[in-house]
């Protein structure tokens, strides 16, 4: 049995007021959706609440609009476009609680799907204000949580409502939570993990939570850097945390204390200037000029690395390997992706993906689709990697 309740648990929903709280808040332009990946992660929690003729009520948040009403960032522009990732017919209600949403909720009838206006427009919201809360609960009778993404925030739409009606996991949400759980709650060993980035210091926590987990940890991206300066290599002008080589070193200490094995690069692609297609040198990161910077690790060492992964059975990976949005420095990245797919697709390998850049790499390597789970969530995913408790999932765990 899972730990925490699903769309399978709730019963006889019929005429029911289910709140349902999604991730809409997706990326537009002139009032167009430019990626329309989280409306579509949405489907099958919405789609199967109204077919079992639930009132479904979509609770999101969309932008920053710091606690009061913003028409610029109104979920109302959203009803269209999500209608057609749908299917079905979606409206809108102009306040996500108040007379204005009771009377709307009040008029609906099974099996319709509405949009509330965006909760961060009440400044109770962020704060998780039990007031809120109430004036939210009145108007459902189930609540169900579909979205990870924002699971790390407790707030009175995520936490706060699981807490005041019988609170149940979307599907969106089990299946985040059902990989996360393959990939370090119970994995099939040896894992391992690529963690790549600019810095060392947004990924303290990941990077310490992980040497004890993890049985190969993979480091890319800027952050590498400083742990090749932390032993001893010249890394020229590449961008490099100097002032975090102890923090470094105390994290490999660690790993070795743990029998974790840490990967760092042995040959890197240099360049004198950061820009698209520059003169290059694939170089030993012993020869690394006064005047380059390490943009990507090189392909000796990706093809070493790609050895690695064929040794495992699951990887987690968060970070791209070199600055893989200026080419030719994707070519790291996309290369142990691809890699990485091919395990994945052959039944050797489970994969597990997260993080905005993340999934941008993969996208760019033709991949993401052939990953066994890919994450959009950003904070979320990074949070749930440090090993940090998330409020929104640990408010569905069964009492």
């Amino acid at each position: 049995m899972k730990a925490f309740r699903t769309l399978d648990d709730m019963g006889d929903i019929r005429g029911k007021r289910v709140l349902v709280r999604e991730d809409l808040n997706v990326p537009m332009k002139d009032g167009v959706v430019t990626d329309d990946t989280r409306l579509r992660a949405t489907v099958a929690t919405v789609g199967e609440l109204a077919d079992k003729g639930a009132i479904v009520l979509i609770l999101a948040h969309f932008g920053r609009p710091k606690g009061a009403p913003n028409p610029e960032m109104s979920l109302a522009p959203l009803t269209r476009p999500y209608s057609a990732v749908l299917g079905r017919t979606v409206m809108f209600i102009g306040d996500c609680v108040g007379e204005t949403a009771e009377s709307a909720v009040a008029a609906l009838n099974p099996g319709d799907i509405a949009v509330l206006e965006n909760t961060r427009f009440h400044a109770g919201e962020e704060k998780n204000d039990p007031a809120l809360v109430e004036a939210m609960a009145k108007l459902g009778d189930f609540y169900v949580n579909d979205a990870f993404s924002a699971a790390h925030r407790a707030h009175a739409s995520t936490e706060g409502l699981a807490g005041r009606l019988p609170a149940f996991a979307g599907r969106a949400m089990e299946a985040e939570l059902d990989a996360l759980e393959k990939a370090l709650g119970e994995p099939e060993h040896p894992v391992a993990a690529v963690v790549g980035g600019a810095k060392v210091s947004t990924k303290l926590d990941v990077l310490k939570h992980l040497v004890a987990k993890v049985d190969h940890l993979i480091i890319g991206g800027g952050m590498a850097n400083t742990f090749l300066a932390a032993r001893g290599v010249n890394v020229g002008k590449s961008l490099c945390e100097h002032d975090l080589t102890a923090t470094a070193d105390e994290i490999m200490d660690a790993a070795d204390a743990a029998g974790c094995t840490v990967h760092l690069p042995y040959d890197a692609i240099v360049a004198t200037e950061f820009k698209p297609n520059p003169a290059t040198r694939t170089v030993n990161v012993h020869e690394v000029r006064e005047d380059e910077m390490i943009l990507d690790v090189g392909p000796a060492a990706v093809e070493a690395l790609g050895d690695v992964l064929k040794n495992c059975r699951t990887l987690v990976w968060n970070g791209p390997l070199g600055a893989f949005e200026t080419p030719p420095f994707d070519a790291a990245t996309v290369n142990l992706a691809r890699t990485a797919a091919a395990l994945t697709t052959e039944g050797s390998l489970v994969s597990v993906a997260g993080g905005g850049d993340t999934v941008a790499a993969l996208n760019q390597a033709g991949v993401a689709d052939k990953f066994s789970f890919v994450s959009t969530a950003g904070g979320a995913f990074l949070e749930w990697m440090e090993g940090k408790e998330l409020p929104g999932v640990k408010a569905l765990v069964r009492a």
